[in-house]
């Protein structure tokens, strides 16, 4: 299909803003809801890249799709820049799940179309990570294993790094430096989700999500196709009750 000239170059305009800053304001969102070209173009060029544009009311977000995107966040740039010294995969996996544990939080159901609580505190958002660590623990170890397979994740190493930094035992694991409190820990993810536009602090160790992060979870982690049955299997259990302590 040919585009004319300028449709091309507008396009590519917002396409480089979005690959430089990561996301563009209301006029750009204006630009790519009035044009089935731009936005067609904007999409073809993001895809070429391996991510997506995300759109809400009022901006526009390149996020990467896959890990073969050159956008895509890697493991060992999250060690550098927001892990301590010496962190493994581990504290990645550890990570990656109180972010899904944050996420269920917001929500009363893993299909729930909107968020049903306004903001979530960080001793809210410790609570259910632990919850979560429970029901874990609940499992037999063989089946434990199976579900690792089942789900791609791996549960035991979760376990262990949580359990490491038993707040309980934290004056004596410091003297050593082996570890960190897990409430520090979930500061560490906060802030990172703080720089990636995820969530938003409002005082008071007070969070709320951005519209940005309430889209990606629905076009995300609402659908099974892309979470693979992980909040299925962290929340289905609850489906009658509500979903993470609400």
């Amino acid at each position: 299909m040919q585009y004319p000239e300028e449709k091309v170059l507008l396009a590519f305009k917002l396409y480089t803003r979005l690959a430089r800053d990561g996301m563009i304001g209301l006029e750009g969102v204006q630009q790519y809801n009035a044009d089935d070209d731009i936005r067609g173009l904007l999409d073809s060029f993001a895809t070429e890249v391996d991510c997506v544009v995300i759109r809400t009311s009022e901006q526009l977000f390149l996020v990467p799709e896959t890990k073969l995107s050159p956008f895509h966040v890697s493991n060992d740039w999250l060690k550098r820049h927001y892990l301590r010294t010496g962190a493994t995969n581990g504290d990645i996996y550890l990570m990656y799940f109180s972010i899904l544990i944050l996420f269920g939080g917001f929500y009363d159901s893993y299909q729930s179309p909107e968020p049903t609580r306004q903001f979530l505190r960080l001793e809210d958002w410790l609570r259910l990570v632990q919850e979560r660590v429970d029901q874990l623990k609940s499992h037999e170890d063989t089946d434990l294993k199976e579900l690792e397979k089942e789900l791609s994740y791996n549960w035991t190493l979760i376990l262990e790094k949580w359990e490491d930094m038993d707040d309980i035992k934290e004056t004596a694991k410091r003297q050593s430096g082996n570890t960190i409190s897990r409430f520090s820990f979930i500061n560490t993810v906060k802030r990172f989700l703080v720089d990636q536009n995820i969530v938003i602090e409002l005082g008071n160790d007070e969070i709320t999500l951005t519209e940005k992060a309430k889209t990606i979870i629905q076009r995300y982690f609402m659908e099974i196709t892309y979470n693979k049955g992980i909040f299925e299997f962290l929340y289905g259990y609850e489906k009658e009750d509500g979903y993470a302590g609400n």
